[in-house]
């Protein structure tokens, strides 16, 4: 199975629609409020939710979303990847619940190969994430540095670094 992709096998227009999805919990979002000490009400607290905002119930963290959105489409899209070099945009455009399940997919906006190094170039996506009834609630755009074959190549290929097993 691939992980990640090379920067001949990107093509401009390319989406990736990554698999599975994941279906955020209570749990999922107020261990990541927590671990980055987000203690915002909004997130924690279901009283304050209900009797003060419009949605009357917890909103799912954004930063939660965005980084579930980043996990999913390493397979596709950063597996392979020498850097990440920027996050351009970030834009959260519907708010998540706890039970909503997320889906993303990765378009490839374009390419550029490196300009120093011919073992290289860099990938221009937009990553979006829906829920279960297709409502977008996160959109991204990013810019990953990635090898191309031939420096896979010279580091020992599709699993460099992977022993082999003695006896």
């Amino acid at each position: 199975m691939q992980f990640g992709r090379y920067y001949e096998e990107f093509e401009v227009g390319a989406v990736y629609k990554h698999w599975p999805g994941k279906t955020v919990t209570e749990y999922d979002d107020h261990l990541f409020c927590l671990l980055t000490m987000n203690h915002h009400p909004l997130h924690l607290d279901a009283n304050y939710a209900e009797e003060t905002t419009e949605f009357k119930r917890n909103v799912v963290v954004g930063n939660y979303v965005y980084s579930l959105l980043l996990g999913m489409s390493v397979p596709d899209v950063s597996g392979k990847a020498i850097a990440n070099l920027e996050v351009e945009s970030l834009k959260h455009t519907k708010p998540t619940f706890h039970g909503d399940t997320i889906y993303g997919e990765t378009e490839v906006l374009d390419k550029t190969p490196s300009k120093s190094k011919d073992d290289r170039g860099v990938v221009h996506v937009e990553t979006r994430g829906y829920k279960q009834d297709g409502t977008v609630v996160c959109t991204f755009r990013r810019k990953v540095m990635v090898p191309k074959r031939s420096y896979g190549d010279a580091r020992g290929g599709e699993q460099p670094g992977r022993p082999v097993p003695q006896g």
